[in-house]
């Protein structure tokens, strides 16, 4: 299987919560001018674990410009890199933040700022233990590629050959999706499928058993954006391995990269007693302690680690010595490369002269300005977590940011500045303005419909009784509709959720979905023939087609 596939025929489409999309295809390219969008890596980081900046020159591939950061650029921009990340942290407001800075596999600067609760005393320090979101993604691919080394699997792997329950809506794919294509969010499943299902209370197994009802787009042709997709490689992987997913990670990547802190089970991140909180931003855009503390176990390989950045930068000097660390190697250097490699097109360009958008493996890859690949990913929990990592293998140069707060662009733009201080000793630009006034977009709802605008003399509903019943639905499960109260109060889930149904227009309803793709009130039509509802809409569940509910009773 070759190592880097031009897809054609791409239609991109956005996802909801996908910041590496929304960054990656339309930020620098876009906003500032700047390409940073992605081709081939050309891997510096196998090469480079022998010395200084010199012998990489020597020794580095053909076109790979040479190294030309040295320590003492480091240690200069180290000196003013405190004060410059504070001062972006205070005006975000983002309660508390930690990152850790590698070069010439070292951490030579961690740190944190802020605090781990607003309104409490405690620091944030480099070992306080954060959600990490998306940034998972890259360590869950890292966890993969050690037994990719051993030989226990290939990327190349059908997955259906571990996991033999595992479907999706087409055989020919459920038959030869690989690891790769799932990793690299190339499998055809519609952006962030089962995500919902994920916020309604389903568990990792009910989630992807559900993901045989999603329709599917061309097989390897366009990047869609999946959690749950890559969570399926990951599941097959540690089936493969013969042991839990959790215990995989920490047997493979944890324990032996010293990341002491760093878990994939949500109860360890809840029982660390340095632990960041997460936060978010009420209606008035004041920063509070989030309303709701995600669980992320359901998708724990794509968006579930919990981590410090102390244990990251062990990470990230891992990444960027070829699996070699401390002397010791713990991943097989060709494993780790096609992971670094990139294998689906993320994007369209937003003009012709701007660098191509790529992907590898559980992270991004792209061409900088000055000629150097990078590999970065960022991470989003509305509900309070903005990570982001980035390297420049050429440089042998890495930052990652962690914080408290709902993603407004301060990780990204910590990121690089840092980067813009060490590599060209200046600030290029304002990062922080830029990336804020971007990620303003993931705070939109995507549904059609703006349900926040009032109808103009809106019809009154029928009589509650009207819609009282029950409605079937295979991938949502059932749905409740009770008017006891006087009220019309919808049931839906596993945990039988509950929620006030308020009249809008007609036999058309509102109330505000559940966990973290909710970003605001959703409207839910019933359709009524002879004096009684027989099916259901919702706009917000409805975006590839499986939102209806059929009255059973």
């Amino acid at each position: 299987m070759p190592a880097f596939l031009l897809v054609s025929g791409f239609r991109y489409r956005s996802g909801s919560m996908s910041v590496d999309a929304i960054l990656k295809a339309a930020l620098r390219p876009a906003v500032f001018g700047v390409a940073v969008a992605i081709v081939v890596v050309a891997c510096s980081s196998a090469m480079a674990d022998e010395g200084s900046a010199a012998n990489q020159a020597q020794t580095g591939p053909p076109g790979d410009p040479h190294q030309s950061v040295t320590r003492e650029n480091v240690d200069t921009a180290l000196a003013g890199i405190p004060e410059l990340v504070e001062n972006m942290r205070r005006a975000t407001g983002v309660p508390g933040m930690a990152i850790a800075v590698v070069f010439e596999d070292e951490v030579v600067y961690s740190a944190g700022f802020g605090v781990c609760k607003q309104g409490s005393d405690d620091p944030v320090g480099p070992d306080t233990v954060f959600q990490i979101a998306s940034l998972s993604k890259a360590l869950s691919a890292t966890a993969v590629a050690a037994i990719v080394g051993d030989g226990t699997i290939a990327w190349e792997d059908p997955v259906v050959d571990h996991l033999p329950d595992f479907r999706l809506s087409d055989a020919y794919v459920t038959e030869h999706v690989t690891y790769a294509d799932l990793f690299s969010h190339r499998s055809g499943l519609p952006a962030h499928a089962g995500d919902l299902l994920e916020d309604l209370g389903f568990d990792r197994r009910e989630v992807l058993a559900r993901l045989a009802q999603q329709p599917l787009f061309p097989f390897r042709a366009q990047h869609d954006y999946t959690n749950f997709g890559l969570t399926a490689a990951a599941e097959a992987a540690a089936v493969a391995a013969g042991m839990p997913w959790e215990e995989l990670i920490k047997f493979r990547l944890f324990d032996p990269a010293g990341m002491e802190h760093s878990s994939a089970r949500f109860e360890d991140y809840v029982a660390a007693e340095n632990r960041a909180t997460p936060h978010q931003r009420d209606v008035d855009g004041n920063w509070i302690v989030t309303t709701h503390q995600r669980d992320p176990d359901a998708q724990s390989p794509a968006g579930g680690i919990c981590s410090t950045a102390n244990d990251l930068g062990q990470w990230l000097r891992l990444q960027l010595a070829g699996g070699v660390l401390n002397g010791e190697p713990i991943i097989d250097p060709a494993a780790l490369l096609v992971m670094q490699t990139p294998h689906s097109f993320k994007g369209p360009l937003s003009a012709p002269s701007a660098h191509a958008n790529l992907y590898g493996l559980g992270m991004g890859i792209s061409v900088r300005d000055d000629g150097y690949t990078s590999w970065s990913h960022s991470g989003a929990f509305l509900l309070g977590t903005g990570t982001n990592f980035s390297m420049i293998p050429g440089q042998r140069l890495g930052v990652v940011t962690i914080t408290n707060g709902q993603p407004v662009g301060l990780a990204e733009a910590t990121a690089d500045t840092v980067l813009d201080l060490i590599v060209h000793g200046k600030v290029s630009r304002d990062w922080l303005g830029g990336y804020m006034g971007l990620f303003a977009n993931l705070y939109q709802s995507e549904t059609p419909t703006d349900w926040t605008e009032l109808v103009n003399n809106p019809v009154a509903p029928a009589s509650l009784g009207t819609y009282a019943g029950t409605y079937e639905n295979d991938y949502y499960g059932p749905m409740m509709i009770d008017d006891s109260s006087g009220t019309l109060v919808m049931t839906l889930g596993p945990q039988a959720m509950t929620f006030n149904l308020t009249p809008y227009d007609g036999d058309t309803f509102l109330f505000t979905p559940p966990g973290e793709n909710s970003v605001g009130p959703t409207g839910i039509t019933f359709e009524v023939e002879d004096g009684q509802s027989v099916s259901v809409s919702c706009e917000f569940y409805d975006m590839t087609g499986l939102g209806t509910w059929t009255r059973s009773r």
